[in-house]
């Protein structure tokens, strides 16, 4: 293969899993199974492991994923959170623990662990006092998520005993057990609102919601899983969980220490059929060499352990008769098969449907009617078809014939050269689409308006919306009558909308639901265009100079804004006060003789009188640029609570002046 080609290959593997890392880590919304994910990371690391000449640093092979939030404040991990090396089949765990025994030649334990499918988390305690809660994020720094840690009845607030370290980390994952989530969902579910898609995400997206009273009353629970920090009670972790479960933590009952790798696969194989009789989740095995001294010497690689590896199981898997085909359509106008099935059980639930992904997914499979077809829960509401029993095809046949029109308004299909789905192009009449693009604008990372699905279809139907725009011209009275509101639920809702207008540009940006302009892409975008009136006016060519703009999203934008409708839509939202350019700053005099008018600043760590974003708002004010991030080229870093910062470090080596919250705080008071 040419290396032209293959770096290529290697260019749309890093963007594909780095595309599949927000979804998981950030969104808690993943399209993609966790099987799936590690085979096109396991393609990518064989690549570049070939090709030495395109390494990158910041592909996703040298990295963690990353669910920071940057709604939370981040704090450095004191010691590094990295993930573990995966594998699915018995032969690597040999492989591993040949490896192991390279290095390690006496004799050793092994420690073998269920493997929790939840959210990360560290908790550090002093003088046996919760301190501060954080997650994984990037490894290296996570979001500090205390508050709502603090609403989980299993995790001790004040430890028992006093034999505990003065200063220790304990870390474990946050779970949604199954009877929590039926409850949500069935609430959901009586709402008219879209369901949980699986209690991994549900865990996620519940500790990073803002309201820590809605944190509490869902349910979450924790298992802790390892214990870090000096002076721990034993070499053996093992023996450190023992204590840690006399302190207070919740650890799990269900580990066990071994002698060798074969007693190993067989806790793997024990587990992988009992899992269905535990009350949460789990997504397979953690084993672990027991001696702390031994992990020491064992060390790290870039992303992993070397002392330590996950046995992931495959996702459970049935076969039934697919009886027929449905389409359907979703907001970007993008069609989807969806096979509807002879109903069979699967992972604890009945199944009655399942993805086909596209047109290429059926005819590479020769799918027809009356096949028997193997069905996988990789982790969605929706589980998907993977094979078929061809065997077992019943005579005279005939194959699935893929809709050439949309199934709502009729509308020729199209498809796009190089890629693998239809899409209606109607985008402004057809019903799917227009209830999508209202359902992602007043979504919470977007507008963040009060409603759900029900109540857009419910307008919707009611003739009251019929874009994004018809949101800011309900009143009270059209709502007061209408089924399930009330007076108070209408004043709620228009309240809602009203104080979207206070959203800032990247977020009603992001909201316009841009193809390919996601959450990240829109504040680059805001960041670099400071207005609508300017990205409406950019060329192909001066958008994709911008930082991460490539031609895809650049091509989309031009495509959005060559569309009267949507040009009239953005002119109403002026109409109605949205922020649809960054603030402007208003540079009286004062300001401009200020001590941070025209400095280049950044800040790291907690503080105690100021939120981060708040700092940032605040330096704008004054005519500072605020970095997004630390640089050489910075004029202040300003450091709050977070001693052995790497930034300051980096700061002190480069030269750039470093203030803390007090030294700040004054200058802000010198005139």
């Amino acid at each position: 293969m040419e290396k032209t080609s293959v770096k290529n290959i290697i260019d749309q593997l890093r963007n594909e899993l780095r595309e599949h890392n927000y979804k998981y880590y950030v969104l808690s919304q993943p399209d993609i199974t966790d099987y799936d994910y590690d085979m096109l990371l396991k393609q990518l690391e064989k690549l570049e492991h070939e090709n030495p000449e395109f390494f990158d640093k910041n592909s996703p092979t040298q990295h963690v994923g990353d669910d920071r939030n940057n709604e939370f404040i981040q704090v450095k991990h004191k010691y590094a959170m990295l993930s573990l090396g995966n594998t699915y089949n018995e032969e690597e765990l040999i492989e591993f623990d040949n490896r192991i025994k390279k290095i390690i030649p006496d004799s050793f334990k092994y420690v073998c662990e269920l493997k929790f499918d939840g959210a990360s988390i560290s908790l550090q305690y002093i003088d046996g006092i919760l301190n501060r809660a954080v997650t994984r994020g990037d490894g290296f720094e996570g979001d500090d998520v205390t508050t709502n840690i603090k609403t989980i009845k299993s995790i001790p607030l004040k430890l028992r005993g006093n034999d505990y370290p003065s200063d220790f980390e304990i870390r474990g994952e946050i779970l949604l057990p199954h009877s929590s989530f039926v409850k949500i969902n069935k609430q959901k579910e009586e709402n008219g609102e879209q369901l949980l898609a699986n209690p991994r995400n549900a865990a996620s997206g519940i500790l990073k919601t803002q309201n820590s009273a809605i944190v509490a009353q869902k349910g979450l629970d924790c298992y802790l899983y390892y214990m870090i920090g000096e002076n721990l009670p034993s070499d053996s972790h093992t023996e450190n969980l023992e204590k840690a479960k006399s302190w207070g933590f919740k650890i799990s009952e269900h580990s066990g220490k071994v002698d060798n790798i074969s007693e190993v696969i067989e806790f793997v194989k024990k587990w992988d059929t009992k899992r269905k009789e535990l009350p949460f989740d789990i997504d397979g095995v953690v084993i672990k060499v027991d001696s702390s001294k031994l992990q020491e010497e064992l060390g790290f690689t870039s992303k992993f352990p070397r002392w330590a590896i996950s046995y992931k199981f495959k996702a459970e898997r049935v076969s039934t008769i697919l009886e027929s085909v449905s389409f359907q359509v979703g907001r970007t106008g993008a069609i989807t098969p969806v096979a509807n099935l002879q109903p069979v059980q699967l992972a604890g639930t009945t199944v009655k449907r399942a993805s086909l992904h596209n047109a290429d997914f059926i005819a590479n499979l020769d799918l027809r009617i009356g096949d028997r077809v193997y069905v996988e829960k990789g982790g969605e509401i929706i589980p998907k078809v993977v094979g078929v029993e061809i065997e077992k095809r019943q005579p005279h046949s005939h194959s699935i014939v893929f809709i050439t029109n949309c199934p709502e308004c009729k509308t020729e299909l199209v498809k796009k050269t190089g890629e693998a789905i239809n899409y209606c192009p109607n985008d402004s009449g057809c019903p799917p689409q227009i209830r999508g693009k209202i359902e992602h604008f007043i979504s919470r990372k977007a507008m963040n308006i009060e409603a759900g699905e029900a109540t857009v279809e419910q307008l919707y139907n009611e003739k009251l919306i019929a874009n994004i725009a018809d949101l800011y011209e309900l009143k009270t009275e059209q709502l007061i009558n209408l089924e399930r509101f009330g007076k108070k639920s209408a004043e709620n809702l228009i309240k809602s909308i009203e104080n979207s207008k206070n959203v800032q540009f990247s977020k009603v940006l992001y909201a316009l639901g841009i193809r390919y302009v996601g959450e990240t892409v829109a504040k680059i975008l805001a960041k670099a265009v400071k207005s609508i009136d300017n990205l409406m006016k950019m060329s192909f060519e001066e958008l994709i100079v911008i930082d991460e703009i490539g031609d895809k999203i650049a091509q989309s934008i031009i495509e959005h804004f060559k569309k009267e409708e949507n040009i009239k839509i953005i002119q109403r939202l002026k109409k109605y006060e949205l922020k649809l350019e960054t603030e402007k700053i208003e540079k009286s005099e004062n300001i401009i003789d200020n001590q941070f008018s025209g400095k280049k600043i950044y800040a790291t760590g907690t503080f105690a009188n100021y939120k981060k974003e708040e700092i940032q708002s605040l330096l704008e004010s004054l005519g500072a640029e605020f970095a997004s991030g630390y640089a050489k080229s910075l004029d202040y870093l300003i450091v709050g609570s977070l001693k052995g910062s790497s930034k300051e470090d980096k700061a002190k080596k480069d030269g750039v002046k470093i203030l803390s919250e007090n030294e700040f705080i004054k200058m802000l008071n010198d005139k």
